[in-house]
């Protein structure tokens, strides 16, 4: 068990070493008299990006998601952080058979005995779980992914200890709060929880094969749920190599290109048809099969972009493709991205200046990568937040591009996207008229509805100075008149309702009981005057309208 207060002196430990002392003393003051870096075998290390992956590397399982969660965020980090987060591997040594075996023993119904055969050596070992092969009584070949014993308790203090640090950063360096530090750490401690359930990553691979089961050379395996549990996930065996293995793919007899088509398709099929999509497709999680099948592998993380957002994630695609930074900030806005009125020419500028940098030096050439970085770089310049799916939606894409040229160095992403979204628009006319170029009053219309709080927002500006108070003083004046007339007639009307019930009731008895004369008169006067009123007031309505209009 590792307290609290002892993993608090663990990370400082670290953070001294890798030189980030003044950033320590400024989170917590008053440490480094008690805490000193005796040996710090960094000095080789000048790039202090270098240094802090290092350092989260170091620092384990719960800082490397964080830094990996992270390497997404490219509109808030500098290029070069991103690019030394991207080299976190997630791979730890291995732990003993004897160390994992408690836990198949917990919890499968007969324990070791369900199986009757597991290889003690595992396949793989990552910080939240590893992977042994094994059959079942059978025969059917499996894999077992076994949750570490333990790791929970450590996830959970480091987490409680990250809320901390974020909190006090905030506070620390005020100049981070438009980061929202306290908001990434809360968005972080959502995900890494889901992956510690691997029920949940079951579900996602479920989902996921459901999704794909018409999709030509894909393949995800299949869960065997009466094994699985939340610290155990027993899933089919599918034998293959790395997707970068391109020697063996060839001695399948398999052709690269064939396999890079095939994920791309995958992938803009998951992403925009059915906004559930794998979303670590780095070459561990894909392998190929002799067939030449592409199989997916490792469902804890994934991302979800809901039927009414999509539309305008294909927007983005589509404007950083056809080079429209018009239809891309139009799409960021309608995925509620917040640009200021005074940043909007300038940020279109930048945006098709990036756009016209990502074509290359070669007529036709194109990088996609190079486009989202030059976008992420324009948007941290104007301290402009999105949304963290769209993100990981990058990330994604840029990862299958590059898996796609190292399967086929001559893959053209411009033709096989335009290609896919023509597909796309074809099947849904909404999205037809959205990334058609022709339609160009399609888009005219979204304008005009994306003008509107424009629009409200210069009316607030004009409200703040004064400029138009006498205006909206006499519009109020007009309302409260209005609101006035109508509660009086709403009023008379009631009036008139109770006269002509009221008196219906007592003339209708008189035929049976015995009521004064002077009682039956004055309902029956009643009666005619609440008549006589009602007529007028529907001819007043009337006449008051046709003035209305005239």
């Amino acid at each position: 068990m590792v307290t609290k207060f002892r993993r608090y002196w663990q990370i400082a430990d670290v953070l001294f070493k890798y030189e980030y002392g003044t950033f320590v003393q400024r989170l917590f003051p008053g440490v480094h008299r008690f805490r000193r870096c005796r040996t710090c075998p960094v000095e080789s290390i000048s790039s202090n990006y270098a240094r802090a992956r290092l350092a989260i590397e170091e620092l384990g399982p719960t800082f490397i998601k964080f830094g990996q969660i992270l390497s997404t965020r490219q509109d808030i980090l500098p290029p070069g952080m991103i690019e030394e987060l991207k080299k976190l591997q997630d791979h730890t040594n291995p732990l003993p058979f004897e160390t994992v075996r408690p836990v198949i023993e917990s919890q499968c119904p007969d324990g070791c005995n369900s199986f009757s055969w597991i290889d003690e050596t595992p396949l793989a070992s990552a910080s939240i779980a590893q992977v042994h092969r094994a059959r079942l009584l059978d025969g059917t070949e499996v894999v077992l992914k076994v949750r570490r014993p333990g790791i929970t308790d450590i996830i959970e203090t480091d987490l409680v200890i990250l809320q901390s640090a974020a909190r006090r950063a905030q506070g620390a360096f005020p100049e981070w709060k438009v980061y929202n530090p306290e908001g990434l750490v809360a968005e972080f401690s959502v995900q890494i929880r889901k992956e510690l359930d691997l029920i949940l990553d079951g579900k996602n691979a479920d989902r996921l094969r459901h999704n794909l089961r018409e999709v030509e050379g894909v393949k995800v395996p299949r869960i065997y749920w009466e094994y699985s549990t939340s610290e155990l996930l027993v899933m089919e065996y599918i034998d293959g190599v790395r997707v970068d293995n391109l020697q063996k793919i060839r001695e399948f007899g398999v052709n690269p290109r064939k396999i890079a088509q095939y994920g791309f398709y995958a992938y803009m099929k998951q992403i925009f048809e059915d906004g559930f999509f794998h979303g670590d497709p780095h070459p561990g999680n894909l392998f190929v099969t002799p067939p030449g099948d592409l199989v997916f592998l490792d469902f804890g993380i994934a991302g979800i972009i809901r039927p009414e957002r999509r539309v305008w994630f294909i927007g983005i695609i589509n404007g950083m493709v056809e080079k429209n930074p018009t239809l891309l900030v139009k799409s960021l806005e309608s995925l509620g991205v917040i640009i200021p009125e005074e940043n909007r020419e300038a940020l279109r500028d930048d945006l098709y200046a990036a756009m016209l940098d990502a074509e290359g030096t070669t007529i036709g050439q194109y990088s996609f990568s190079g486009m989202t970085n030059g976008m992420t770089e324009i948007l941290r310049k104007y301290q402009i937040r999105v949304p963290s799916n769209l993100m990981l939606m990058l990330k994604v894409i840029i990862m299958v591009l590059d898996v796609g040229i190292t399967l086929d160095p001559k893959f053209d992403f411009i033709t096989h996207t335009q290609a896919f979204m023509s597909q796309l628009s074809r099947r849904t006319s909404l999205m037809d008229n959205i990334l058609n170029r022709g339609t160009g009053s399609v888009i005219e219309a979204i304008d005009g509805l994306l003008d509107a709080p424009r629009s409200l927002n210069k009316m607030v500006k004009q409200l703040s100075t004064g400029a138009i108070k006498l205006d909206i003083e006499h519009e109020f004046l007009h309302l409260q008149d209005s609101l006035e007339r109508t509660s009086d007639k709403i009023l008379i009307g009631l009036i008139i309702a109770g006269m002509l019930v009221g008196s219906s009731y007592i003339l209708q008895a008189s035929t049976s009981l015995i009521i004064p004369d002077i009682v039956v008169l004055l309902s029956s006067l009643t009666y005619i005057a609440a008549i006589i009123i009602g007529f007028y007031a529907v001819y007043h309505v009337l006449f008051a309208v046709g003035r209305r209009r005239d």
